[in-house]
């Protein structure tokens, strides 16, 4: 598989919410956004087709893409992906020249940012970037290889069932424009 910024993108989104089945064969990637589903079966399986699913009831409803494709997973797996990797995931080998795609489909899948009027200094305005993960080696990798890229701090907190990886105001600011 060579490396483009489209596949380092939709890498980032199989990393999140992304599923290698145990037959060592298929990806799944499930989202409540169809665009996002829509770009994974582009960049890796575009005749493939897209399903909806819903899981308890009507209220949760998702789209789905299911990839069948030895190659792809094998390749995925080389990058440090696996099966059941939700609490196992640790450091990926993501070339640099494409790290920020990845991130980015990092983002778009586990990830959010948050702005909002500063309640302390009105004048003021907060932006925080949030990455999320069950797995905290993963989010240190994230977190190193950010800092060492782009020289920005962040700082990682518990969440419930997940850890955090949080960027402030000017790191934010920073981290968004790659």
């Amino acid at each position: 598989m060579n490396w483009s910024p489209f596949v380092a993108y939709c890498v980032g989104l199989i990393t999140t919410d992304g599923c290698l089945s145990g037959d060592r064969r298929h990806i799944e990637f499930s989202s409540k956004d169809l665009e996002l589903v829509e770009y994974v079966r582009s960049c890796f399986g575009p005749k493939n087709k897209v399903c909806r699913k819903s899981r308890g009831g009507p209220i949760r409803r998702y789209y789905r893409v299911q990839l069948g494709n030895v190659y792809l997973y094998q390749w995925l797996c080389s990058l440090g992906l696996s099966p059941r990797k939700s609490l196992t995931l640790g450091a990926l080998n993501i070339p640099d020249a494409v790290f920020a795609d990845f991130l980015r489909g990092h983002l778009d899948g586990d990830g959010t940012f948050t702005v909002y009027n500063d309640s302390v200094f009105p004048n003021s305005i907060r932006l925080y970037v949030r990455f999320c993960s069950a797995s905290r080696p993963h989010l240190d990798w994230l977190q190193v290889t950010i800092s060492r890229l782009w020289s920005l701090k962040g700082y990682q907190t518990t969440a419930q069932r997940a850890f955090r990886l949080i960027y402030a105001k000017g790191a934010s600011v920073e981290l968004l424009k790659h």
